[in-house]
């Protein structure tokens, strides 16, 4: 089912997930999943490793995803380097696997391919990823939007403006990167209503589970940890457990709100746990049901 399909009709809840380090840890993918399974989410992503190597796990958790847990998949597509034939090869693997949702990125450079050479790619941007595949499969396509900018934007009007030009390649939906200030999601959703960007935003949410874990992702994101929050986890740095605890009180507050608010769905972060992901959505009134 397209993803599109269920916005139509309802809030919708999903999780995301990264693809193991070898084939041997995939088992343990899919367990993860069938676990938030309990809690009916409408569907369930699968990230597209920027390693080559890797990618191959990426494409094949997600070509597989659907059948091993029963959720609907969205699968992650970067751009970077690669030519058309080679994005129409994958698009027609996840065609004949019965994957109708894609979200389109631009994606990094690999991290350990000395050979990578950017500019072998036929794809500028990702406005040219959805666009091309708008144009040859009937697919629902998603794509990412940046609550405090694009780290490589050179200002928030010249990211929202590059964001309506992904809606007007043809994008049915937005996904945030992670965000821990609501007010940041909220400044977003307004630049993007005057920018008159009219396709749902859902905003993506990952619970703390350490120090070093948030301290790495919003390197790698530009995403800003609040100076309060910020202080709160260096307190308890050594302390993941407390850590955690702190993430789900944090996560619960913003989840709360954001509900609230009428967002058209939430997008978790999952790192492939289910704990603090349970508890937060347990905090709002969100419980698993019994799956036989």
């Amino acid at each position: 089912m397209k993803i599109s399909e269920f916005l139509a009709k309802k809030r919708t809840l999903s999780f995301e997930f990264f693809p193991p380090a070898g084939r041997s840890g995939i088992p343990g993918v899919f367990e993860t999943m069938r676990r938030l399974r309990a809690y009916s989410p409408d569907f369930v992503s699968v990230t597209h490793s920027p390693d080559a190597a890797r990618r191959p796990l990426s494409e094949e958790v997600a070509s597989r995803a659907e059948t091993a847990t029963g959720a609907t998949v969205m699968a992650h597509l970067t751009c970077i380097g690669r030519t058309r034939a080679e994005i129409a090869a994958v698009l027609e693997e996840l065609k004949a696997s019965e994957v109708e949702n894609v979200i389109a990125l631009r994606g990094d450079p690999p991290r350990n391919d000395p050979d990578f050479d950017e500019a072998n790619g036929e794809f500028e941007s990702a406005v040219d990823l959805v666009e091309f595949i708008k144009s040859r499969f009937d697919m629902c396509v998603a794509t990412a939007c940046y609550p405090e900018g694009h780290p490589d934007a050179a200002d928030l009007q010249s990211d929202v403006e590059h964001a309506k030009r992904k809606a007007g390649a043809g994008a049915d939906l937005f996904i945030t990167q992670l965000f821990f200030d609501n007010a940041d999601f909220f400044g977003f959703l307004d630049r993007a209503a005057k920018a008159g960007i009219a396709i749902p935003i859902i905003p993506g949410l990952l619970p703390i589970i350490g120090a070093r874990q948030v301290r790495r992702f919003t390197r790698m994101t530009g995403s800003r940890i609040p100076a309060d929050l910020d202080r709160q986890i260096t307190e308890h740095e050594a302390d993941n457990g407390a850590v955690a605890r702190l993430g789900v009180e944090h996560t619960t507050a913003q989840l709360g709100e954001l509900l609230e608010q009428g967002v058209p769905g939430v997008h978790f972060y999952a790192m492939n746990r289910t704990h603090s992901v349970s508890k937060v959505l347990e905090n709002v009134g969100i419980v698993p049901r019994i799956i036989p």
